[in-house]
């Protein structure tokens, strides 16, 4: 149930949102911010704000806890658009009534239903900004990521609208797609990543206009550089795809098999053949299970950093 009101000016908009009892906004929007410092999306005191490149212009969309109402308040030229967005952004469109029954098939995964059942999945449907941000991510440790994205969007992004301090808005894919990869090495991203990235960006367009997660999933592998890990990271956020698997990820397999079946080690295929009876909601116990915390035992070193700044 929702209601419309707006406030001040036009490049202001708000809109109250009613969650679900037991709704949790803090553990639901978690997938959109890249650590506490993230440019695009972070929390503000008690607000998250996140920010979105629109087609009516740059917007910034705050979402703030009023008893059992969710304020949603849009800043800029695109502040219509994002507010209108806001119960996908805050993840409120989320179906979760088919994954409790499937749920039922494993104890952990049973348990961790009931102690995150506020937690919903988040649809932005902003691909284009998801996958400035998967690509970074690709086979580098989690601080190298961070801090190319952020120096990404602060180099090619613009500011973003409204009262949150610190904020900007995703670069335009044009820039991105005509800007020479070596412009990318102070950013602390090598040619491969950048290349990539700038793919991407070249047709934005088609990616932006993918109408479902299996459509864009479709687009995004055809694009060398982009395997299922990054379409599963895009879509997962973009279209709040509730089984899609980062397949080839570093640790997820380790973790998958850790929680379901005892084992500190596993591959894709063996975290694959343990999440088939969620079929469907796959990717939600993924996330279930990094919310735990339930990660494998260690025996290896850690990634060393890198950078490519001096390239």
């Amino acid at each position: 149930m929702v209601g419309h009101e707006q406030v001040g000016r036009s490049a202001s908009r708000q809109r109250i949102l009613r969650p679900p009892d037991g709704y949790h906004l803090a553990m639901s929007v978690r997938p959109l911010a890249m650590g506490r410092y993230d440019p695009c999306a972070r929390w503000h005191a008690d607000t998250f704000w996140w920010t979105a490149r629109t087609p009516s212009g740059p917007a910034a969309l705050a979402l703030h806890r009023r008893g059992g109402e969710l304020i949603a308040t849009g800043h800029g030229p695109g502040a219509a658009d994002v507010v209108d967005i806001a119960d996908a952004v805050a993840g409120l469109r989320d179906d979760v009534d088919g994954f409790r029954a499937l749920a039922r098939h494993h104890p952990v995964v049973h348990a961790l239903a009931r102690r995150y059942a506020g937690v919903r999945l988040p649809a932005t449907g902003a691909v284009f900004a998801r996958v400035l941000r998967a690509v970074l991510e690709q086979k580098v440790t989690g601080v190298e990521a961070y801090r190319g994205y952020a120096a990404t969007v602060r180099a090619f992004g613009t500011p973003a609208p409204g009262p949150a301090p610190g904020m900007w808005v995703t670069p335009d894919p044009a820039v991105i797609a005509t800007t020479p990869y070596w412009k990318f090495h102070p950013l602390g991203i090598e040619q491969r990543r950048a290349q990539t990235l700038r793919r991407a960006a070249a047709v934005a367009d088609r990616l932006e206009a993918s109408v479902d997660a299996s459509t864009a999933t479709g687009r995004l592998t055809s694009l060398p550089g982009i395997g299922p890990w990054t379409a599963a990271e895009v879509v997962r956020v973009a279209f709040g795809a509730a089984d899609a698997v980062s397949v080839g990820d570093f640790h997820l397999p380790n973790t998958v098999a850790w929680a379901l079946a005892g084992e500190a080690r596993g591959d894709d295929q063996r975290m694959l053949d343990l999440l088939e009876p969620f079929r469907g909601h796959r990717g939600r116990v993924c996330l279930l299970l990094e919310l735990a915390g339930l990660a494998a035992p260690r025996f290896g070193p850690r990634a060393p950093l890198r950078s490519f700044a001096r390239f």
